[in-house]
């Protein structure tokens, strides 16, 4: 394994680029294994359960963990990706909207080698900001026009700032991006402008020119250099570091397999996190360690009692454009 990026050359490509890749920051084996273990349980107890249901025609016990999320997601309507997830929807959540709250997922979130380099960044006071994802992209070819709206589909240009209530707008969040499988151009790998986090927040729309269709929140082309973009190839280990105001995409999956990673994020404590109806927590603090969450179970409560109190809300607001956001 080798050494990450130094904190000063971290900041620094950072600070000039609004991005910096950490490579094999992470061990495949000792911070990622669980993950794959945790998630192969998970897939199989709900393939069974729709394969017995009638609902997936073969539950795919012989293949191994990419090519059997492959096989049931392609087959599986796509709101099935929300039992893999590890944050709530924004609509019609009930106490059994399903969310996966192991705890391979809260280490990962509290992984010693991940803080210390986001302790670089945003200093020694760290809160783990709600907004996280799972994202678990089949091969373009097996997408349905549902999918294609759905977490599967590629992601269009935006800013993660773009994403939450203007109450985090001075809050210094950090994107981290943790790939569990190859990510490539042909997979669908992330796409970013360098330096364009010095524009500031950019207008997002989540509307379909020319329609009234609804499309995933997005900066619409007039306001897109795409010519500037730049292609980040990634391997299970490394990590990626965003500034909230960088603009970044994904590119489609054109491969046979599926793209599996972990959207995170952090912020300094104290700093709105833009999502205030989910729960954060601290994760690190040099000051008060005593603080720091360290139960996985304890986290997970935290969600369960949020969906609870949020059981029967139809829709929640999670950031500032309306859903017809006119650009002029």
């Amino acid at each position: 394994m080798t050494m990450p990026l130094s904190t000063s050359s971290t900041a620094k490509q950072f600070e000039e680029c609004g991005y910096a890749v950490l490579k094999e920051l992470l061990d495949p084996q000792d911070d990622l294994n669980a993950l794959h273990v945790e998630y192969s349980a998970l897939l199989d107890t709900l393939a069974s359960r729709w394969h017995a249901e009638g609902i997936l025609p073969s539950a795919y016990q012989e293949l191994e963990l990419g090519d059997r999320f492959t096989m049931v997601l392609g087959k599986m309507h796509p709101s099935c990706l929300q039992y893999f997830d590890i944050t709530l929807p924004k609509n019609q959540i009930t106490e059994e909207t399903p969310v996966h709250l192991g705890p391979a997922v809260f280490h990962l979130i509290r992984n010693p080698r991940l803080l210390d380099a986001v302790e670089s960044i945003i200093g020694a006071e760290v809160y783990s900001n709600p907004m996280q994802r799972v994202r678990i992209r089949p091969p373009q070819h097996l997408l349905s026009k549902e999918h294609s709206k759905a977490l599967a589909a590629a992601t269009p240009w935006h800013q993660d700032l773009g994403a939450v209530l203007p109450e985090a707008d001075n809050s210094d969040m950090l994107t981290v991006w943790v790939p569990m499988t190859e990510a490539t151009p042909e997979n669908g790998c992330l796409l970013l402008i360098p330096g364009s986090h010095k524009g500031g927040l950019l207008p997002h729309s989540t509307s379909v020119p020319g329609t009234k269709q609804q499309a995933a929140l997005h900066i619409p082309d007039e306001f897109v250099d795409g010519r500037k973009a730049v292609a980040v190839p990634l391997s299970p280990g490394d990590v990626l570091f965003l500034h909230r105001n960088t603009l970044h995409a994904s590119l489609p999956n054109l491969s046979a397999g599926t793209r599996w990673s972990f959207d995170l994020r952090y912020n300094p404590m104290g700093q709105p996190t833009g999502r205030p109806v989910f729960p954060g927590f601290i994760a690190r603090s040099r000051r008060r360690p005593e603080q720091e969450l360290s139960d996985p179970g304890a986290w997970a409560q935290l969600w369960i009692d949020c969906r609870k109190r949020l059981a029967g809300t139809r829709s929640l607001r999670f950031y500032r454009w309306d859903a017809m956001v006119a650009i002029s």
